[in-house]
C-alpha cells in the first residue's frame, strides 16, 4: 500500500505547473514570494489545529526530513551517500527554516536530486545501446527500501546497468526485436528527462509541504491551486469544458479518450489517438503553440465556461507529423464524470433443484461518496449526489425484481462524510450513524433524521482492504444496526476526518492563489462507540485473500493515529443477524470447497503469499521464458476448464491476484508501469467474489422468507460435532 501512496503522490506531484527548459540546460529552482506566504499559513495551521497534539521540533524536523528524502527517491538510485550527508546538517533545522518561512533548504535538495536524475538519466539512455548478455546469472533488486545509499557514483552505476538490463528482458520476452527495444526504453528515458525538466518552484513545494504534512499524520496533505481544483471536480463529477481525457505521447499531447455525452463527442471530429498542436480561445483568439508543454497546462488552455469556445489545432492519428492539420471548434459545456457515479446491475443466479427459474440480486457499484457541495449550498435541483444517484438505481432494480442488493465498494476510498450518513439511511429506520469526536474532545453525532428507507429486502455491503473512510462509516453502521451482512476483507482502517483550509481566504487580497490544506482535525466513531481507526471492518463472512492487514492497511502507515473507543451512542438496532451470519457462512463455505475458481484463486494466493518478501528478480532470459511459459500454461488451462463450468459466470468483470512487481515505480516510469500493471493484471476469469456475495445475499432472501428454515440450520450447525463450526 504504501508503494501505491508513493505512486499516487507522483502522478498528482508530475501533474502540475509548466516549466520551459532548454534539454542542455540545469534549471535552479528557487521559492517564490507566494510559496513562502502558503508556508508560513501551513505551518500555524498544521500545528495548531491538527486533531493530533503537534510539536514543531527537532523530533518532526527530523522526521520531515527522513520524508522528504524518501518521497523523492524512495528506493535509493538517485542519490549518493555523499549527498546526503551534507543534507544532514537540515536535519534537526527544518523546524526552524519553517518557523521563519525559509524555503531554501527544501529547494537546494531538490535541485541536486534534478542533476542526479538526469545523470542517471543520461547513463540508462548511453547504457541500453550496449549489448546485454542473458545468459549471466544475475539478479536486478528491484525493492531497495531500506538499503544504504550507494557510496559513489560506479556503485550507482552498477544498480542502473542491471535495472536497465530488466527493462531491456521484459520487453524481449515479448519477442521484440534488439532495434525495437532499444527505441522504446530510449523513448522512456527520455520522457523521464522530460518530466523531470518541466518541474517548476510548486511542485517543489507540493513536495516538501506533503513532507512536512504526512511526517504528522498519513491523511494530511497540501494540495497546489491545481489539485484544489481537480479534487473539487472529482467530489461533484463535473466539470466545463470539451469531454476529452488528454495523455502525452512523445512531445504531443494526446486525445486518450472521448468522454461520451461531452461536447467533443456530440460534436464528433475529435478522435482519439488525434494530437492536440494548438489552443486558441473563441472563434479569433490566437493560437497557441503547445508543442512540448505539460499535459496539464494544456488542459487549463482547454477548460473554460460554459458556452464559450475553444479552438484546438489537431494532426488526425493517421497523418504525418509534417500534416496536413485541421481546426476543431468545439463549444464548451458541461461534462459529467460518469465513470465515478453510481451504477447498477442484475445477477442472475439458478435456484437449486429448477430448470429455468432464476433469483435476481441487484448491484449497487459506488466507486466514491461525491457531493457537489456548492450545488447542494446553492440549492440546485440537479445538484450530483451518491445518495441521490442511490436511491434511483434502488427505484430502478426494484422495478426489475431483485430479492435482495449488494452494494459494492471495493476500492472505494472515501468521500464526503455527510453522503456517508444519508446513504446510510436509506437502509435504516432513522438513528445516528457515526460520533465524531474533535481535538477539544467534543463528541457529536451525524444522524439519519429521515424517518423510512429505500430498501427494505435483504443487504449486503462488499468491501476489500482499500475500502476506506466513508465506506467504513457506512459499513461499520450497516453492521452494527444489523441491517445486513458485511463480506469481503477486513477494510483499510482509516478512521480520520480530513477538513478542506482554502489558504487563500487568510492570505493577503492581492496574494495569487496559494492551495489548500487537507488536515485531520477529528476521529469517527461507530455507533457501537469503537474505532476503525488501525483495525478497519472485519467483515461479517470473510473472504479469502492475500497478504495480512498490517502489510497494507493503516496500521502500515507512519505515524497512523492508535485505535481507541468511546462510550456506544443510543441507537435501535433493527435486528440481530447472527444466525444468519452463521448459516449463510456455513453453506459459502461449502461452496467455495467444490468450486474450481475458488480453488484457482486460493492457489494464487497461496503462490502470492511464497513470493511476496521477494525484493528481486533472475535476469536470466531462460527463468523468464520458463516463467512465461509456466503462466501461459496455466492461463490456457483455466480458459479450457471454463468452458465446462457455469455457463453464468462467463461473461462477468475480471478477478486477479496481482503478481509481485518487477520493477519499481518512480518519477520517471509512474506512468509505463501503470499502464504494464493493468496489462498483467487482466485475466479472463468472473468476478467470482461478487457472484459469491451475491450468492449470500439469495441465501438471505431465502432465509428470510422461510425462518423454520433459518432456525433448523443454526440447529444443525450447533449441533454438529468437532470440525463443524459451533455457534455460540
Amino acid at each position: 500500500m504504501r508503494r501505491i501512496s508513493v505512486l499516487i503522490a507522483v502522478l498528482l506531484v508530475s501533474l502540475t505547473a509548466f516549466a520551459a527548459v532548454d534539454k542542455d540546460t540545469a534549471l535552479i529552482l528557487e521559492p517564490q514570494m507566494e510559496q513562502r506566504y502558503a508556508s508560513n499559513l501551513a505551518t500555524k495551521f498544521l500545528t495548531n489545529w491538527h486533531y493530533k497534539d503537534t510539536r514543531l521540533d527537532d523530533e518532526l524536523s527530523s522526521q520531515i526530513f527522513d520524508s522528504y528524502l524518501e518521497l523523492l527517491d524512495p528506493n535509493r538510485i538517485y542519490f549518493l551517500s555523499t549527498d546526503v550527508e551534507v543534507f544532514e546538517r537540515y536535519r534537526n533545522s527544518l523546524d526552524d527554516a519553517l518557523r521563519h518561512s525559509d524555503l531554501l533548504p527544501a529547494y537546494e535538495v531538490f535541485n541536486v536530486y534534478l542533476d542526479r536524475v538526469r545523470q542517471r538519466v543520461g547513463y540508462a539512455r548511453a547504457r541500453v545501446q550496449q549489448p546485454f548478455d542473458f545468459t549471466i546469472d544475475e539478479n536486478y533488486q528491484y525493492d531497495r527500501e531500506g538499503e544504504a545509499w550507494a557510496r559513489e557514483t560506479a556503485e550507482l552505476d552498477e544498480l542502473w546497468r542491471l535495472r536497465v538490463k530488466n527493462d531491456y528482458l521484459r520487453l524481449k520476452l515479448t519477442d521484440k526485436d534488439d532495434e525495437a527495444i532499444v527505441e522504446t526504453l530510449t523513448e522512456r528515458y527520455d520522457n523521464l528527462e522530460r518530466r523531470i525538466n518541466e518541474l517548476n518552484t510548486e511542485d517543489v513545494f507540493q513536495f516538501f509541504m506533503n513532507a512536512f504534512a504526512q511526517s504528522i499524520e498519513p491523511h494530511t496533505a497540501y494540495l497546489s491551486p491545481r489539485n484544489s481544483e481537480n479534487f473539487e471536480i472529482s467530489m461533484k463529477l463535473s466539470l466545463e469544458g470539451i469531454g476529452a481525457l488528454l495523455g502525452r505521447e512523445s512531445e504531443y499531447t494526446t486525445i486518450s479518450r472521448v468522454v461520451p455525452g461531452g461536447p467533443a463527442a456530440k460534436d464528433g471530429r475529435l478522435q482519439a489517438g488525434d494530437r492536440i498542436t494548438g489552443v486558441g480561445q473563441g472563434r479569433e483568439g490566437k493560437m497557441v503553440d503547445v508543442i512540448g508543454w505539460r499535459v496539464d497546462d494544456v488542459v487549463d488552455l482547454i477548460r473554460g465556461p460554459k458556452d464559450t469556445v475553444v479552438r484546438l489545432e489537431v494532426l488526425p492519428e493517421d497523418s504525418s507529423i509534417s500534416g496536413p492539420s485541421s481546426v476543431i471548434d468545439i463549444v464548451r459545456n458541461e461534462v459529467r464524470l460518469e465513470e465515478q457515479a453510481a451504477k447498477s446491475s442484475v445477477i442472475e443466479l439458478p435456484v437449486d433443484g429448477t430448470e429455468d427459474e432464476v433469483v435476481k440480486i441487484g448491484v449497487i457499484d459506488l466507486p466514491v461518496f461525491y457531493l457537489d457541495f456548492n450545488g447542494r449550498a446553492e440549492n440546485r435541483p440537479d445538484y450530483r449526489s451518491s445518495t441521490r444517484d442511490v436511491r434511483k438505481e434502488i427505484a430502478s432494480l426494484e422495478e426489475q425484481g431483485v430479492q435482495g442488493i449488494v452494494v459494492d465498494l471495493r476500492n472505494n476510498g472515501g468521500g464526503s462524510l455527510l453522503e456517508a450518513t444519508t446513504l446510510t439511511g436509506l437502509f435504516i429506520d432513522k438513528g445516528p450513524v457515526v460520533q465524531v469526536r474533535n481535538s477539544n474532545g467534543r463528541i457529536s453525532l451525524e444522524e439519519d433524521v429521515e424517518p423510512g428507507m429505500a430498501w427494505h429486502g435483504p443487504l449486503a455491503v462488499l468491501v476489500n482492504r482499500y475500502s476506506a473512510s466513508a465506506s467504513e462509516i457506512f459499513a461499520a453502521a450497516i453492521q452494527d444496526y444489523g441491517r445486513g451482512l458485511v463480506i469481503g476483507e477486513p477494510t483499510f482502517g482509516k478512521g480520520t476526518v480530513q477538513s478542506l483550509l482554502d489558504l487563500d481566504d487568510y492570505a493577503p487580497s492581492d496574494s495569487p492563489g496559494m492551495g489548500q490544506l487537507k488536515i485531520t482535525m477529528a476521529q469517527f466513531f461507530r455507533v457501537n462507540g469503537g474505532s476503525t481507526q488501525n483495525r478497519g471492518v472485519e467483515p461479517d463472512i470473510r473472504f479469502p485473500s492475500v497478504g495480512t492487514p498490517d502489510e497494507y492497511g493503516e496500521s502500515s502507515l507512519s505515524n497512523a493515529l492508535p485505535w481507541t473507543s468511546i462510550d456506544p451512542a443510543r441507537y435501535a438496532p433493527s435486528g440481530d443477524l447472527s444466525r444468519m451470519v452463521a448459516v449463510t457462512d456455513s453453506r459459502y463455505q461449502g461452496r467455495i470447497g467444490d468450486n474450481e475458481e475458488f480453488k484457482w484463486l486460493l492457489n494464487d494466493i497461496t503462490e502470492y503469499n511464497v513470493h511476496a518478501e521477494e525484493k528481486s528478480v533472475s535476469l536470466l532470459e531462460s527463468v523468464g521464458r520458463e516463467k512465461m511459459a509456466e503462466s501461459e500454461a496455466k492461463r490456457a488451462e483455466r480458459k479450457e476448464k471454463r468452458k465446462s463450468l457455469d455457463p453464468l459466470l462467463s461473461d462477468d468483470s475480471v478477478l486477479a491476484v496481482s503478481p509481485n512487481p518487477e520493477g519499481e515505480a518512480d518519477l520517471g516510469d509512474a506512468e509505463e508501469v501503470a499502464a504494464e500493471d493493468e496489462e498483467e493484471e487482466e485475466d479472463e476469469g468472473p468476478d467470482l467474489l461478487l457472484r459469491e456475495a451475491a450468492r449470500i445475499v439469495a441465501d438471505m432472501a431465502e432465509l428470510e422468507s422461510d425462518l423454520e428454515l433459518l432456525e433448523h440450520q443454526f440447529s444443525q450447525l450447533n449441533s454438529e460435532g468437532p470440525g463443524h463450526r459451533k455457534i455460540n
